[in-house]
């Protein structure tokens, strides 16, 4: 049995270095030693180890990522070629892909300690740019990948098709390839539908196309998505979970298929994708951080 978890603290947060150290000094009585990334590790000293998540594999048991879903999507990226299981306390917004609250982390982490848990196994999708003939940049997502224009400049014109088969081509602001847990994220805000996460899938959702028909299509996991870059505009961008960040240039081809690694997340025992739908989507707009007067202010 590993007898290491890892930590992945958002270092942004200001709570995350308080509870952070509640977690450390939560764990190592227990007779688990506490791994942090290079840099996180090094901020915090004493306690835990400093070791790169590329070095986590067959010594830690899972991650622990304090943070809220953007922290999560980080460390998916990272941590998925070890296979590493992730459980996710949200520290930010809205936190539907994590799994627990820092109120009731002490409560409910003997059970996943022990084993007494459920896996929710994620697809994730790599993406490669092809400049005349050369791959020039690639990497992978949980979420999606979007080649969209910039904040300036006019509209761009891509070109998709799916194993070879032309589809379409979109004037508009750009496309979206999200993986079915990334239909509740930027897809769900351009028009997309909510794809169940077991789903082997992958969604094309038009950012403000420039037509009345165009409309998202759901490809199975085992084709391949193929944009080309016809018309960029001044500031033509990959974007893998809103995180990295590739230029693009005319007649580029990215190339989107399911990746050969998987998130697993894990849950508590009765855990359901439709109750995290039902509470978080209401929820979601109570997070949001608000000014002095908030958002029901009147003149």
């Amino acid at each position: 049995m590993k007898d290491a978890i890892g930590i992945i603290p958002n270092l942004g947060k200001d709570e995350t270095w308080e509870f952070a150290r509640e977690l450390i000094e939560w764990l190592k009585p227990r007779g688990f030693e506490v791994y942090m990334p290079s840099c996180a590790g090094m901020a915090f000293g004493a306690g835990c180890q400093a070791v790169p998540v590329d070095r986590w594999r067959d010594r830690v048991r899972f991650a622990i990522v304090l943070g809220g879903d953007g922290t999560l999507l980080g460390a998916a990226r990272a941590l998925a070629p070890s296979g590493i299981p992730i459980l996710g306390v949200n520290l930010g917004h809205f936190g539907f892909l994590t799994e627990l609250e820092t109120s009731n982390v002490f409560e409910h982490l003997p059970a996943f300690l022990s084993g007494d848990f459920i896996e929710d196994e994620r697809l994730m999708l790599s993406a490669a740019v092809i400049r005349k003939g050369e791959v020039v940049y690639s990497g992978r997502a949980l979420n999606e990948a979007c080649v969209a224009r910039g904040h300036y400049g006019r509209l761009t014109v891509l070109s998709m098709r799916v194993s070879g088969k032309d589809v379409d081509a979109y004037e508009g602001d750009g496309i979206i390839i999200s993986t079915p847990t990334g239909s509740t994220a930027y897809s769900l805000s351009a028009g997309g539908p909510i794809v169940a996460p077991e789903i082997d899938a992958f969604l094309v959702t038009p950012i403000c196309p420039h037509t009345l028909y165009s409309r998202s299509v759901m490809v199975p996991g085992s084709e391949t998505c193929e944009i080309e870059v016809v018309l960029p505009s001044q500031s033509t961008m990959l974007s893998l979970d809103g995180q990295e960040f590739y230029s693009l240039e005319k007649n580029d081809m990215i190339m989107i298929r399911k990746s050969e690694f998987k998130v697993m997340l894990l849950r508590r025992k009765g855990w359901s994708f439709y109750d995290v739908l039902r509470k978080k989507m209401k929820e979601g707009g109570a997070r949001l951080p608000q000014g002095d007067a908030g958002l029901s202010a009147k003149p």
